[in-house]
């Protein structure tokens, strides 16, 4: 076999190219052209960690005692700050040791638990679109993706519940995600109640990506599905440092609740990883411990990059409803464009306003007729960018 073709790999062929790489080579050129891109595509938050969090790490990297391999579950004492925070914010108590695990990041977290827990064919149900890992990490742990429109939170529902009774094989698993990454969809309490009711009725364990658990707007608090009476029986919720402290690149997230889906992410990542550099782990214990005023101030922030997109995109003549939470808003595509395909509408505002966008074809299938914006720019940015917005639509 020729080792020069990558789509004769097993796992390989069944991935797509990644559309979201055609607008970052057109970004690429662009830049290279010193052309100057506005970048509301990838999701990356722009602003600094908070300084407490990035001291203590300086601090603890000048410790040889911290170079050396770190305990892959996370150590002890970052486990109970995970769990003092989820019984402060939440009401919901947990033992650090059996229903919490640190993983590196949130898509660590759930890759590696659908390779623990999911089998050739067991069916995962998921809204559509989606962020790419909760589709293709299935598909790469040899489960069937299961992709319902959500429409709104109830229509979901109401065809979670039709598929338990038609299906001929239950679905394993549903994954879900709220606040919505890329719809924004936002949901009460009430929701994940009536989820945690179907997996209990019928046997199917829960994954909740919480990775905007913080970023809620408008007096709007994202509820986790762990406070619902009886979730610890079905579910784990992924928690993630990245958008609540600005800790991206720093790779520090959770996975929380049912100790026996913990136990077997557990038991795989200790053949994977030796746990995170442990200067950042440590550096986590602080930012949980004594940071919880920055993650208002970052929701904050958002909130009014938000409402200068929002007044912006509703100047220019592209009207769209601000979202309850994410860090980003859900566009449909302009009414004289709407039947162009995403990533062709992504393309043309790219090259003719030099504003990047993701197309919403890059999410799942049901992601088409949209894109997506992220808060990443600042405000000046984000008005110069409308205005060039104004004038594409205007031509």
């Amino acid at each position: 076999m020729s080792t020069s073709d990558s789509q004769e790999f097993y796992r390989i062929q069944k991935l797509p190219p990644y559309v979201f790489a055609v607008v970052n080579e057109m970004k690429a050129k662009l830049r290279a052209a010193q052309q100057d891109v506005i970048d509301f595509g990838m999701g990356n938050p722009d602003g600094a960690t908070p300084r407490p969090i990035v001291s203590k790490m300086v601090e603890a990297a000048r410790n040889p005692r911290n170079h050396r391999y770190s305990l892959s579950k996370g150590l002890p004492n970052l486990r109970l700050e995970i769990c003092k925070r989820y019984e402060r914010n939440y009401g919901v108590t947990l033992d650090p040791e059996v229903e919490a695990i640190t993983t590196i990041g949130a898509k660590d977290a759930l890759a590696h638990l659908l390779f623990a827990v999911i089998g050739p064919g067991d069916a995962v149900v998921s809204p559509n679109p989606a962020y790419p890992i909760h589709q293709y990490g299935v598909i790469m742990a040899e489960g069937h993706a299961c992709l319902l429109p959500m429409p709104s939170p109830a229509e979901f529902l109401n065809r979670l519940e039709d598929l338990y009774k038609t299906a001929a094989k239950k679905p394993k698993m549903i994954l879900i995600s709220f606040p919505h990454n890329p719809t924004t969809t936002c949901v009460d309490l009430d929701f994940h109640k009536e989820i945690i009711r179907m997996a209990a009725l019928h046997g199917s364990m829960v994954v909740h990506d919480f990775a905007y658990a913080d970023i809620g707007f408008d007096g709007y608090r994202p509820p986790s599905i762990l406070q619902v009476e009886g979730a610890k029986e079905h579910a784990v919720e992924i928690f993630s440092m990245s958008k609540s402290y600005n800790m991206a690149g720093w790779r520090v997230g959770f996975c929380l609740g049912n100790p026996k889906m913990i136990k077997a992410l557990a038991r795989i990542k200790s053949y994977l990883d030796y746990g995170i550099f442990q200067p950042l782990q440590i550096a986590a214990i602080i930012a949980l411990r004594e940071c919880e005023e920055e993650t208002h101030k970052i929701c904050n922030m958002y909130q009014k990059r938000r409402d200068v997109l929002v007044d912006g995109m509703n100047r220019a003549g592209w009207p769209v409803t601000p979202p309850k939470g994410s860090m980003f808003l859900w566009a449909p595509l302009p009414e004289r464009y709407k039947d162009m395909p995403s990533l062709e509408f992504s393309k043309l505002l790219l090259e003719k306003s030099l504003v990047a966008v993701s197309p919403g074809i890059g999410f799942g299938p049901m992601g088409e007729g949209h894109v997506r914006f992220a808060f990443i720019e600042n405000h000046q940015r984000t008005r110069q960018a409308m205005r060039a917005v104004k004038k594409f639509l205007s031509e």
